[in-house]
C-alpha cells in the first residue's frame, strides 16, 4: 500500500473547512430573522403555496412543495414544519397551524403522525414575516438548481429571533436562544430606539417559554446574559398538591426536559429509597393538557417533598444561553442589545428598500398619468393621429410627435380602450396626479431620515404587540424567594440513640429499630460508657482525651442493630493510636455550654457555640485547656446544681451560673474547689446521683470553697467514675 504525504493543514482546509462553513452558514445557526435556511424554505414555500389564507393542505404536499427549496429529504422537512406547528407547543408564537397530532414537545415518546395524515396552513403571524417581501425588501438568491429565486432573509416585522426559541449544533460551535414574551419585546425594542441606555430589565422581565413552569431569576445573572449573550438560568416545575387524593399533580415542566424524563428520575429515586414518601407515580397527560400525578403517604409534607424532587430530577432544569447568530454571513455571539442593533438595522434597510419601491412605482404611474393629462386638452387630436397612422408600429412614435410625450407615456396611451378615451375618464384618473406627488415627497423624506424610518418601526411594534401579545407563561421567582435546597435537606430525619464504648466503638441505633433489639453487642472487657438520644440530621461533637473535638455529621455515621459493634471511632475520625474518646455530645443548634472540671479545682464554661464553624472542619485543636488533668466534661443545656469530690473527701454543692461563660475553647476556667493540704478535684456529679441526708449542709453560694467533709451517713454511693 502505497501512501502519499500530504500537508494536514492544507488538507483542513481543503476537505473539513468548507463542510464546517456549510454547516454554520447553512444550516445550524440561525439568522437575524430569527430562522434556520429549513425553517426559512418551509415557510416560503407554503407562503407561495397561498397557505396564508384558505384552506390547510396536507403536509405531505407541502414537505413535497418544499423539496423544490430543501433537498435534504422528506421526513428532515417534516420533523422541521412540526416544531413550527400550534399542535407540537414548541414557539410561544407558532408560525403553521395545524391539524392532526403533531406529538408534543414536552413529551419524548409521544410520537407525531405521518405527513399523509395532518393539514397545516400558515398562521395568521406568519404573515408578519412575509409583510411587503414582494416590494423588494430583502435579497433573492437561486435555489440549488436554478430553476426558482427564494428569498435570503424574510422581512420580520418584529424580532422573532427573541420571540420563538432557538436551538443549533453547528461544527465547532453551538445557538441556543430562549424565547421572550412577544409584548415585552416589542416595548423592550421601542424604548431601546428611543433611548440607548435603557435598563432592558425594566421591560424584559425574564424569558418566556411556551411549556410554562417558573424561572428563578438572579438579577446579576440575567444582566450578564442580557450583556453578553451567555450564562445560564432555573427552570422549575409547577404543581398543586391536591389533598383529597393525597397527590401532587405537575401541571407545567421546564422547556428542556419531558415527561418521561421526570417520571423515569422519580421511578430511580423511589426503587434506590431516596425518596420514601411516594406510592405511585403516572403521566395522565390527556387532551386539557400535561399532567404528572404523584401519590404520597399521607405523613408526607408535599412542599418538603418537591423541594427534594426540584434537587434530583429533571423538575428543576438550567437552560444554558449561547445567542449565537449569523449577522451577514458571519456568526456573533451577542447580548441583546447586539441582537437589537442588527435587528433594527436590517428593517431599517428593509423599510428603505421598500420605501425606494413604492417610490419608483409611484414615480412610474406619475409619469404616465402626466402623459395621459397632456391628451386632455385636446383628445379628438389624439384620435386623428391613431386613425391617420397607417402602420401599427407608428402609432407609439405619432403620439410621442404629436403631444411631446416620451415611449412610456405613449404606449400607455395608445393602451386605453376606445371606450376610455372620453374626457371623464381622463379627468377621473388624472385626478390622482396631485396626491401621488404629495405621497412620493413624503416617501422621499422618509428615505432621507432615519427618524421617519424609525418611527415607522416602533409603530409596527406597537401593532404587533396590539394584535398578537399574550400573557406571560412561565413564572418570575426571584432567588432570594427560593430555599437553597442542600445536600442535608434530602436527608430523611429520625430518631436515634448512640452508645459510646471505652473501646472506641460508636452505635447509632434508630429508636423504632432498638424497640426491638435484644442485648448489646460489645467486644470482650468492654463496656458503655455513654448513651444519648439525638436525631438523624444532628451534629455529633466528640471530646477526645488529646484535648481534640471532632464533628461529624450524624446522619454520614451508618445505622447499625444491637446485634453488631459498630463503628471504630479511630478510623472513622481518623484518630491517634492512644487517643481516646471521653464525651459526645449531639446539637442541631449549638446552644447550651460544655463544662470542664480539673484536677486542680477550676471549671471552664464553654458555649456550645464555640465549637461550631462556617467551613466544615472536623477537627478543632485546643477544645479543652491542658493546664491541668481533665476530672470531669459534661453538656449543660441549662444552669443546674452539681456536686464537687475532692481526694480527701471534701464535698461541695454549687449551681454553675456562678460559673462565667468564657468563649475560648482552651480556658483554664475558674476556681470552684480549693484545694486542701494537696487535696485535688475527683470527681463531679448530678444531684440527682447522690443522696445525702442534709444537702444544704455541702452547698455554697460562693465560690472558690473547700467544700465539707462527707459525712458517714453520706458516703454510700451510687455511680462509678467514668474515668
Amino acid at each position: 500500500m502505497k501512501y502519499t504525504n500530504q500537508k494536514i493543514v492544507e488538507t483542513l482546509k481543503q476537505n473539513y473547512m468548507p463542510y464546517a462553513m456549510s454547516v454554520i452558514v447553512s444550516r445550524a445557526i440561525p439568522e437575524i430573522d430569527g430562522l434556520k435556511p429549513s425553517h426559512r424554505k418551509l415557510l416560503y414555500t407554503m407562503y407561495k403555496m397561498g397557505l396564508l389564507k384558505g384552506q390547510k393542505t396536507k403536509s405531505a404536499n407541502v414537505v413535497g412543495q418544499t423539496m423544490k427549496l430543501n433537498p435534504h429529504g422528506d421526513m428532515a422537512i417534516y420533523e422541521t414544519l412540526v416544531r413550527l406547528t400550534t399542535g407540537n407547543d414548541a414557539l410561544l408564537h407558532p408560525l403553521v397551524e395545524s391539524k392532526g397530532n403533531f406529538g408534543k414537545v414536552y413529551s419524548r415518546d409521544m410520537k407525531f403522525a405521518a405527513p399523509r395524515y395532518t393539514e397545516v396552513k400558515l398562521s395568521e403571524m406568519s404573515g408578519e414575516l412575509f409583510r411587503d417581501i414582494d416590494k423588494d425588501t430583502v435579497d433573492f438568491t437561486d435555489n440549488y438548481d436554478g430553476t426558482m429565486k427564494e428569498p435570503l432573509l424574510l422581512p420580520a416585522v418584529f424580532p422573532n429571533i427573541l420571540v420563538n426559541p432557538n436551538q443549533g449544533i453547528a461544527v465547532g460551535m453551538a445557538s441556543n436562544i430562549c424565547s421572550f414574551n412577544l409584548k415585552e419585546v416589542c416595548d423592550a425594542t421601542v424604548a431601546y430606539i428611543k433611548k440607548d441606555d435603557v435598563n432592558l430589565l425594566d421591560y424584559l422581565k425574564a424569558p418566556d417559554f411556551s411549556t410554562g413552569g417558573d424561572i428563578i431569576v438572579n438579577k446579576d445573572v440575567l444582566e450578564k446574559i442580557y450583556e453578553t449573550g451567555r450564562g445560564s438560568f432555573k427552570i422549575r416545575a409547577k404543581y398543586r398538591v391536591d389533598k383529597s387524593n393525597n397527590c401532587v399533580e405537575i401541571f407545567e415542566i421546564p422547556y428542556t426536559t419531558t415527561t418521561e424524563a421526570i417520571i423515569d428520575s422519580i421511578a430511580e429515586l423511589v426503587k434506590q429509597g431516596k425518596v420514601k414518601d411516594i406510592t405511585d407515580v403516572r403521566d395522565e397527560t390527556d387532551l386539557k393538557g400535561l399532567k404528572i400525578t404523584i401519590d404520597v403517604k399521607r405523613s408526607a409534607d408535599p412542599d418538603v417533598l418537591m423541594n427534594k424532587l426540584y434537587k434530583l430530577t429533571p423538575l428543576e432544569d438550567s437552560f444554558g444561553c449561547n445567542f449565537n447568530i449569523l449577522i451577514g454571513g458571519v456568526p456573533r455571539v451577542l447580548g441583546i442589545k447586539g441582537i437589537l442593533d442588527a435587528w433594527i438595522e436590517f428593517r431599517m434597510q428593509c423599510i428603505k428598500r421598500q420605501t425606494a419601491f413604492d417610490i419608483r412605482k409611484k414615480s412610474e404611474k406619475l409619469h404616465l398619468l402626466e402623459g395621459l393629462q397632456k391628451i386632455i386638452l385636446d383628445i379628438d387630436k389624439a384620435i386623428r393621429i391613431i386613425r391617420g397612422t397607417e402602420q401599427e408600429s407608428q402609432v407609439v412614435p405619432n403620439l410621442m410627435k404629436g403631444f411631446s410625450i416620451d415611449k412610456e407615456q405613449a404606449e400607455f396611451i395608445a393602451e386605453i380602450k376606445l371606450r376610455n378615451l372620453n374626457r371623464e375618464y381622463i379627468i377621473k384618473q388624472t385626478s390622482e396626479i396631485e396626491s401621488l406627488r404629495t405621497e412620493i415627497a413624503d416617501l422621499e423624506d422618509i428615505y432621507r431620515k432615519e427618524a421617519r424610518v424609525l418611527d415607522i418601526i416602533c409603530r409596527q411594534l406597537k401593532e404587533i404587540s396590539e394584535k398578537y401579545r399574550k400573557p406571560r407563561k412561565t413564572g418570575i421567582i426571584c432567588e432570594e424567594h427560593i430555599e437553597e435546597i442542600t445536600e442535608e435537606h434530602l436527608i430523611e430525619d429520625y430518631n436515634v440513640r448512640l452508645f459510646l464504648t471505652s473501646q472506641g466503638y460508636l452505635k447509632k441505633i434508630p429508636l423504632t429499630s432498638l424497640r426491638s433489639a435484644g442485648e448489646q453487642k460489645l467486644k470482650e472487657e468492654d463496656v458503655i460508657i455513654q448513651e444519648l438520644d439525638a436525631k438523624n440530621k444532628s451534629d455529633l461533637v466528640l471530646f477526645s482525651n488529646q484535648a481534640v473535638a471532632y464533628k461529624v455529621k450524624l446522619y454520614e455515621i451508618n445505622d447499625c442493630k444491637a446485634s453488631s459493634l459498630g463503628e471504630y471511632l479511630e478510623n472513622v475520625l481518623e484518630m491517634d493510636p492512644e487517643e481516646k474518646i471521653l464525651y459526645m455530645v449531639s446539637t442541631e443548634d449549638y446552644s447550651g455550654y460544655m463544662l470542664f472540671s480539673f484536677e486542680n479545682g477550676k471549671a471552664a464554661k464553654i458555649p456550645l457555640s464555640s465549637y461550631a464553624t462556617k467551613t466544615n472542619r472536623k477537627k478543632l485543636a485546643n477544645a479543652y485547656s491542658v493546664t491541668s488533668p481533665l476530672c470531669d466534661i459534661r453538656f449543660i443545656d441549662e444552669d443546674r446544681d452539681l456536686v464537687a469530690f475532692s481526694s480527701i473527701d471534701k464535698v461541695l454543692i454549687f449551681n454553675t451560673s456562678i460559673i462565667n461563660p468564657k468563649t475560648t475553647r482552651n480556658s483554664n476556667g475558674i476556681q470552684v474547689m480549693k484545694s486542701k493540704k494537696g487535696s485535688r478535684l475527683s470527681k463531679i456529679r448530678e444531684l440527682h446521683e447522690v443522696e445525702f441526708e442534709d444537702y444544704d449542709y455541702y452547698r455554697t453560694k460562693n465560690i472558690p470553697a473547700i467544700g465539707y467533709f462527707l459525712r458517714e451517713e453520706d458516703k454510700e454511693e451510687k455511680q462509678v467514675s467514668m474515668f
